[in-house]
């Protein structure tokens, strides 16, 4: 059945890809973004041009913490808007809490004063910190984050666990692992590394190369927040579940590293830097519960997503952007 829902960060990463596998179903669906200035608004336009030639396609400039959202009609919510960034969140936290606690609050709270009661909310991994056992389990207490950031995501599930308590909305958290794949924000790792590879520049990498990351290709991630989508049609009254989508992988960091070389055909150079402070050790999603909630189970590995997410790099900026191979 043909219905409208509403993606806050449809300009981003996750949230445009949400967007068209929404559209692509047969659905509408009506954006919103603030073109947060944390990375080139060139690039979330990038993601956006697709879209915005999609029939069912509504886009809406504004801000979630400030401006009043487009609910009308409605059926349900899916809510990716969020300031990213674990490092820069040390340095202006209080920036996260408005565009991660506030903003999340003051969306809830507009939804249950419509009658919306159907609500996915992207978190992060990061709410597990470096105290959690691996592999990381929903059920664990995920009370000591490291960085104002995962401090905010772990806040925005609190909110959602009050809102719920007090009225009959369903909400599912998606504790998101490291997701990647095209148009990930040049910001992160993975995009990080492969351009300054293929352009045979150094590669900073903190730390000895033994710290490792659940690594989450874009199509699972999107069947995980669909598949969240779903769940919220069904479920209860009052109930908020919280649910990990992983790649079902720990990724060594020198392994990544060396991966995307290969994959470009280049040696890799690397600058040893001593750790980042916030940054976690580990992560690694125990998707068991994932699997019997939502039936979610990865089916890209990472050696297979790192050559897709190079053969788009590849697409946008041309082989030309390549140095002269280094290897052999």
């Amino acid at each position: 059945m043909k219905q409208a829902f509403l993606v806050t960060g449809a300009a981003g990463f996750i949230g445009s890809h949400v967007s068209e596998a929404l559209i692509g179903r047969g659905h509408e669906v009506t954006g919103v973004d603030n073109f947060d200035p944390f990375y080139a608004r060139d690039v979330k336009e990038g993601n956006l041009s697709g879209l915005r030639k999609l029939p069912g396609f509504r886009f809406v400039e504004a801000d979630v913490a400030r401006d009043p959202m487009p609910l009308d009609g409605i059926a349900a919510i899916i809510h990716l808007a969020a300031k990213p960034g674990v490092r820069p969140s040390l340095d202006d936290p209080g920036s996260y809490m408005e565009a991660n606690v506030t903003a999340t609050a003051r969306l809830i709270d507009a939804a249950r004063r419509v009658g919306l009661s159907r609500i996915v909310f992207g978190s992060s991994s990061s709410v597990y910190g470096n105290a959690t056992p691996a592999p990381f389990a929903e059920d664990t207490p995920a009370v000591w984050p490291i960085s104002p950031y995962a401090a905010s995501k772990r806040a925005g599930e609190l909110l959602a666990h009050a809102f719920a308590h007090l009225y009959p909305l369903k909400i599912i958290c998606l504790r998101f692992f490291t997701v990647y794949g095209p148009r990930q924000r040049p910001d992160l790792a993975i995009h990080k590394f492969t351009d300054l590879i293929a352009r045979g520049r150094p590669v900073r990498m903190h730390g000895d190369g033994s710290s490792e990351r659940d690594y989450t290709y874009i199509t699972d991630c999107v069947d995980g927040i669909l598949a969240a989508l779903e769940w919220t049609a069904g479920a209860a009254p009052g109930t908020v579940e919280t649910v990990n989508l992983g790649g079902g992988d720990r990724v060594r960091l020198d392994r990544l590293i060396a991966l995307i070389a290969t994959a470009l055909g280049q040696e890799a150079r690397i600058e040893r830097q001593p750790d980042q402070p916030g940054d976690v050790r580990l992560t690694d999603a125990d998707l068991a519960h994932a699997g019997r909630v939502l039936g979610f189970k990865p089916r890209v590995g990472i050696a297979e997503g790192i050559r897709k997410f190079v053969d788009w790099y590849e697409e946008v900026h041309g082989r030309q952007s390549r140095a002269p191979s280094r290897a052999g």
